[in-house]
């Protein structure tokens, strides 16, 4: 979902309304207003004013931070300066948009001066005024925010750290390690937020782990994640009362070819448990290898208990008996196994 100009003329008040007293001129025309009354009111002391190329507010006075996102929208909505009907569908994100959906990491709306607009690619739209173009080849998906068709939390993020990198916030030091790890981790663990997963797609996709400094902030985000995941799965180990299991040990054979590094392991009961393996690396090099080693433990014979810390914190019971589960039956014709690096 995106906004699309409305096909179906309503009222000029119903519309007004829906939208804030922002409107376009194929608007104002399909109703019946013609293009001289639109010039006539918006005149030095009239009653309404142009806010960008075909758009126009019906009222005086400042417009408040919502209109201004409305004007945005609704300019890269259109179908271009001579264009009639409907508009091809256009989401805010950015900044922009995870103000609306009031993160606390971002300036607040009154703040947010530009705003980012995300549209598809073959859209011929230009930047004007506080109005940013973002192309996209992807089909758009939105959030409605007050009214307002929004990107939804993954994708906005992303925009928005694309941004700071684009204008160069990260090395004048306007946006810091601090506030780039405020955001992504507000960004997952806020009501409405987003799984990490999605995230970490959105950022892939916008080639953002590549920036050392996201990188960064991912990699201690995510470990941190992590260790609490495992903290709270060794406290509930021995509420089960299970053996205190080892932190990634590394597996080997007897004869000394590597094996694996699995998160917890219990080599009594050759049992290991994997933590947001799907998150565990950021490159698909890596995850590769974090691959190749959970197949080597399943081949050989070691039971693998795979966990997600969403699940652990939503079904904790649940997680609990599944470990206690896994450790009375154990691996299954298990080829002797080294613990070393511990």
């Amino acid at each position: 979902m995106s906004y699309r100009i409305p096909q179906q003329p309503v009222s000029l008040e119903e519309l007004a309304r829906r939208q804030q007293n922002v409107v376009t001129a194929s608007q104002l025309r399909a109703r019946g207003v013609p293009a001289r009354m639109v010039s006539e009111h918006c005149r030095s002391g009239g009653p309404w004013q142009r806010l960008l190329p075909r758009v126009y507010l019906l009222q005086d006075g400042a417009p408040t931070p919502e209109q201004r996102m409305w004007a945005a929208l609704l300019y890269a909505a259109q179908n271009g300066p001579a264009g009639d009907g409907a508009g091809e569908g256009a989401v805010i994100t950015g900044a922009a948009a995870l103000a609306l959906y009031g993160f606390v990491s971002v300036p607040r709306l009154p703040a947010v001066h530009g705003v980012e607009v995300l549209v598809p690619r073959q859209r011929r739209l230009r930047d004007v005024g506080q109005v940013r173009i973002r192309r996209t080849g992807r089909v758009l998906e939105a959030r409605s925010v007050h009214g307002l068709a929004v990107a939804p939390v993954a994708r906005a993020v992303a925009d928005a750290i694309s941004e700071w990198a684009e204008q160069g916030a990260f090395e004048s030091g306007r946006v810091g390690p601090g506030l780039l790890r405020a955001l992504l981790r507000e960004a997952l663990e806020r009501e409405g937020g987003c799984p990490a997963a999605e995230l970490l797609a959105e950022l892939a996709e916008a080639r953002l782990l590549a920036v050392p400094r996201v990188r960064a902030a991912v990699d201690e985000l995510l470990a941190a994640r992590r260790e609490a995941a495992f903290a709270e799965l060794t406290a509930l180990a021995a509420e089960r009362g299970l053996p205190v299991p080892l932190p990634g040990p590394e597996l080997r054979m007897r004869g000394g070819t590597y094996i694996a590094v699995p998160d917890l392991y219990w080599p009594e009961a050759a049992v290991a448990v994997e933590v947001d393996s799907e998150l565990r690396c950021v490159s698909e090099g890596e995850a590769a290898w974090v691959r190749g080693g959970q197949h080597r433990m399943e081949y050989l014979g070691v039971r693998v208990v795979y966990l997600g810390s969403a699940r652990l914190a939503a079904e904790r019971d649940a997680v609990g008996r599944e470990l206690a589960e896994a450790y009375g039956i154990g691996g299954e014709n298990v080829v002797e196994l080294v613990v070393t690096g511990r």
